[in-house]
């Protein structure tokens, strides 16, 4: 059984917002005691000190498959800046197909970190784990000193995991990608509209090209999702507002921004201090989205490899509110998404969930309108079930009444018993 967290974020003080639709899973302590996860379901867990939980995902030799775990230390907890988690898929033989990392980072703030790591059956994956067969996602807590949990609290972490596959493409090749424009443009300009961000991934809030203010106190992290199409460009900065003053020092690191892939992958994250005057993160330019990004060497461009909604995190370390007070503290993100889209690569089957790597005029519209906080617009997260309601409610009354009576009319054909002679 899952331990809950603390109250489930019922008053707001729980960092972190589930999925609604997430399915309690226990990791194992040995694979051969490990769960069986599907392929498009996210789920929630529990991540004990110097623990190395398994999953089992079962795979076929085409799919690639991506295992996302992001770590949330309860309120109160206690993290140094190397803390984080691990996140590693091995084959049946225990042979690493691939390994990621999160760390909490210098602002020393117990804040949600996402790790990823995947099994490939193209080039860019191990020779040894192309093959159909079961293999595993193992999940473990990094300390300081390189051990498990060395400097943190010993408090439970929960834990969020997210399984992706992406089917293969037919004609991309296996090349790396080659010169694109690392120039970064000047910030969007305007006046600023206000969106809430939300408070995990499954409840995002959408955004588009512009302009957006929000608020956020010390020690919570907001999340937003911008549409990226293949072949564009995704420039981000977020802005602090300062007006704090007084004689309270500086802190090196108050601001940290982490971009997520659709995958929920790490790609780049940008800091910033804050001695109470205006203080800006940018993450570094990035590449157009593009399928052969995978073979790139760097990790930033080779996350950059799918089209659809890429995440924002933005965190305000506690240590500000202990050094320049409580606030809320005025928030602005500038967005630009560069480049026409472009016609993607033409996948033999189809990822899951279904849609999770496209970019569609529901996409475009949640992002322009700011909807889509609790779904991510694949179905899956907070808002999966509750948009099929949605659904049903779009229509007027006289069709779901001409739909009651057509599945009476067929149900009470149905239980009638057959006539003979």
């Amino acid at each position: 059984m899952v331990d809950a967290a603390p109250e489930d974020a019922a008053d707001g003080s729980y960092p972190y917002a589930f999925g609604a639709d997430d399915e309690e899973v226990e990791g194992a302590a040995d694979t051969a005691d490990a769960a069986s996860l599907d392929p498009g379901g996210t789920y929630r867990s529990t991540l004990p000190e110097g623990a190395v939980l398994s999953y089992r995902l079962d795979l076929d030799a085409t799919a690639n498959a991506y295992v996302s775990a992001t770590a949330v230390p309860r309120p109160g907890a206690r993290v140094a800046a190397a803390d984080g988690l691990r996140v590693s898929v091995r084959d049946a033989e225990g042979h690493v197909c691939s390994t990621g990392t999160a760390h909490f980072g210098p602002t020393r703030s117990p804040r949600p970190v996402a790790a990823w790591a995947g099994r490939e059956t193209g080039e860019g994956g191990s020779y040894l784990c192309r093959g159909a067969g079961t293999y595993y996602a193992l999940v473990e807590r990094r300390g300081a000193s390189g051990a498990a949990g060395a400097s943190s609290s010993p408090d439970d972490w929960d834990l969020e995991l997210d399984y992706v596959t992406e089917p293969a493409a037919r004609g991309t090749g296996e090349s790396a990608p080659g010169n694109w424009n690392s120039a970064a443009p000047a910030p969007v300009s305007g006046d600023p509209v206000r969106r809430s961000g939300g408070a995990g991934f499954a409840e995002a809030r959408a955004l588009d090209q512009g302009v957006w203010k929000d608020a956020v106190r010390p020690g919570q992290t907001l999340f937003y999702k911008v549409p990226v199409d293949w072949g564009q460009q995704l420039y981000a900065t977020a802005e602090l507002q300062g007006g704090t003053g007084g004689d309270a020092g500086f802190l090196g690191t108050a601001l940290t921004m982490s971009l997520y892939n659709p995958a929920r992958g790490p790609v780049d994250e940008a800091e910033a201090g804050y001695g109470g005057e205006r203080a800006t993160a940018a993450l570094r330019p990035l590449p157009p989205v593009a399928h052969e990004n995978r073979y790139a060497s760097v990790d930033r461009v080779g996350a950059m490899r799918f089209a659809g909604w890429y995440y924002l995190a933005v965190h305000l370390g506690t240590p500000v509110g202990d050094r320049f007070g409580a606030g809320p503290y005025g928030l602005t993100l500038r967005i630009r998404v560069s480049g026409e889209a472009r016609p993607g690569p033409v996948y033999t089957g189809r990822s899951a969930p279904s849609g999770v790597f496209e970019v569609g005029a529901r996409t475009r519209g949640e992002a322009e309108d700011g909807t889509g906080n609790g779904t991510d617009g694949s179905g899956r997260g907070a808002g999966s079930r509750p948009m099929m309601l949605l659904a049903a409610g779009g229509l007027g009354t006289g069709s779901l009444l001409l739909l009651w009576l057509g599945l009476w009319t067929l149900l009470s054909r149905r239980r009638r018993p057959a006539r003979t002679g």
